[in-house]
């Protein structure tokens, strides 16, 4: 890959001691945070891709986001660790059937764990979701988990740094133009010392620069609608209500924002509300379920859905998935 046609050679891993896979003693810290530094790096602009996340209800703005194909990963860590010096392991399981927040169907969902391990260095794991009734479910569910457990190394990480970009959309809802990526995600930019700023999106599509991050908070400075402001304050007030690790989980995943004032999309603003009433709801179901199980049942039920407590709960689909376990248990006992 061009990213890593210039790792240094004291960053790889030679293939006899990846074949060897030793205990994580084999590295000295220096070492480890070297072979991080490298998975850092930004992938390359030609692999990288653009997906709608939202449209706007007239259907002629999008919001984007960039990522890129499984296989970038993949070649990533074979460039630095070889093809022997890392492994992963996928553990899939699905969901009882529950109502969808979209359409109102009964359907399940699917769930895939990825361990990735490098060895010598250590493991991580993440679990990827999606919808049953979706014919690539499987696959969809795969790719996402891995690719989360690589972000754990720092591959692919910076991709969360874009927070979304909102764009315009021709008749079959495809973006017109795209966004061009400033210096921080590219390659060279980031080897030579660049990083995201705090603010990563403009209206005009650019991504990364001072200028960017003055013009947007001139920007913010603008009037706020009033009824846009109301669901800002709303959404805020949930914070603490939610946790704050379910709250900015939902807000990651729902707007693809950390704060709710970045959002300026009434309608959009409007779907994060809902979905952050919903939690409300579930967690309730949460907390009454917990009064009827005893602890162990359910330390039980948290290990099956791959987490230790309920704080950690980060999304709704996964709340669900809770309150569906804890029915479970608390009808069979």
């Amino acid at each position: 890959m061009d990213a890593l046609k210039k790792v240094p050679a004291s960053v790889k891993m030679s293939r006899t001691a990846a074949q060897s896979a030793l205990p994580r003693s084999m590295f000295s810290l220096e070492d480890v945070r070297g072979f991080v530094q490298e998975l850092e790096v930004p992938f390359p602009s030609s692999v990288i891709e653009w997906r709608v996340m939202n449209i706007s209800d007239d259907g002629t703005r999008g919001q984007i986001a960039p990522y890129t194909d499984p296989r970038a990963y993949t070649d990533r860590l074979n460039e630095i660790f070889t093809t022997a010096g890392w492994t992963r392991r996928y553990t899939v399981t699905t969901s009882a059937n529950f109502e969808r927040s979209e359409d109102k169907k009964l359907v399940a969902k699917v769930f895939v764990t990825c361990d990735l391990t490098i060895h010598g260095i250590g493991s991580h794991s993440a679990t990827g979701e999606e919808w049953a009734d979706n014919d690539n479910a499987g696959t969809s569910a795969e790719a996402q988990a891995f690719k989360r457990a690589c972000s754990c190394f720092g591959l692919g990480r910076y991709l969360y740094s874009v927070t979304g970009i909102w764009v315009d959309l021709d008749e079959k809802q495809r973006p017109k133009e795209i966004p061009e990526l400033f210096a921080w995600a590219t390659p060279e930019g980031w080897r030579q010392g660049l990083r995201p700023p705090e603010r990563e999106a403009t209206a005009s599509g650019k991504i990364g620069t001072n200028a960017t991050r003055n013009r947007t908070t001139s920007r913010s400075r603008r009037p706020v609608p009033a009824a846009t402001a109301k669901l800002i304050a709303q959404i805020e007030a949930m914070a603490e209500p939610l946790g704050r690790r379910l709250y900015r989980g939902l807000l990651k995943g729902t707007a693809r924002v950390w704060k709710p004032s970045d959002v300026r999309d009434q309608s959009l603003l409007a779907k994060v509300w809902s979905v952050m009433q919903a939690a409300e709801e579930e967690l309730g179901k949460v907390k009454a379920a917990q009064e009827k199980l005893s602890q162990e049942e359910l330390k039980g039920i948290l290990s099956n859905l791959g987490i230790e407590s309920v704080e950690q709960v980060d999304s709704l689909d996964m709340l669900r998935r809770l309150v569906v376990a804890m029915g479970e248990q608390t009808a069979t006992s």
